[in-house]
């Protein structure tokens, strides 16, 4: 998935960030609420966790303007406030989730994949097709039985093309949810991660090509 940090403490928001690219999310970061708007109004987030009290533009703001606007996604609201009547106010500016600090990097990622899959059509906590299974919880991959051990961006683009149930991904598709914002779309990057999965998932291949289109499992 593609995740957007929104955290003010550095340290915090990269930590965070390193803890969900471990998950295979991609993740860009913005440290304060103007920025967090700027990447929100360019790139397409399943989820964003936004620390409520920002710089520039207030988190409460950041969350409105999200809702007022219609977007998919999932708001996963974090605070050091940790009274009842702020979690209360938090969901009702619109947050979908919220998080109370300190936390367990542990419980914010599982939060993290639950709205996640909120964010789109309703999938199955477990993915399967062509004899693949893909846990996004446990990340771990079978293929008629066989475990098979993936990268992170190998994960990520696997995940992408079983949500798309048979229907065709472009490269640019899936460059946009598992590559963050400093990928180069011209290096080829989908290319080689899709011949790096043919070659681990095995015979026959499951991967098809569709010329000038993308990819799909069928």
């Amino acid at each position: 998935m593609r995740v957007l940090v929104v955290e003010d403490e550095r340290m915090l928001a990269e930590a965070i960030a390193e803890w969900l690219r471990d998950e295979a999310h991609a993740v860009d970061l913005a440290h304060d609420g103007a920025a967090a708007l700027e990447r929100l109004a360019v790139n397409d987030y399943d989820v964003v966790v936004l620390d409520r009290d920002l710089p520039a533009v207030h988190g409460d703001e950041v969350c409105r303007e999200l809702v007022d606007g219609g977007s998919a996604t999932r708001v996963l609201m974090l605070t050091a406030a940790a009274e009842v009547t702020d979690r209360v106010e938090g969901l009702g500016l619109g947050a979908d989730d919220y998080l109370t600090k300190p936390f367990a990097f542990a419980e914010l990622a599982a939060r993290v994949l639950a709205l996640g899959r909120r964010a789109r059509p309703a999938a199955p906590p477990v993915l399967r097709r062509a004899g693949i299974s893909l846990d996004p919880a446990r990340r771990r991959v079978f293929r008629d039985g066989r475990y098979v051990p993936l990268a992170r961006k190998e994960f990520a683009v696997l995940a992408e093309l079983l949500r798309a149930d048979g229907a065709v991904v472009s490269a640019e598709g899936l460059l946009e949810k598992a590559w963050d914002e400093h990928a180069d779309p011209f290096t080829g990057a989908v290319r080689l991660t899709i011949l790096k999965l043919r070659r681990k998932l095995g015979e026959p291949p499951v991967i098809e090509t569709v010329k000038g289109a993308g990819y799909r499992i069928p």
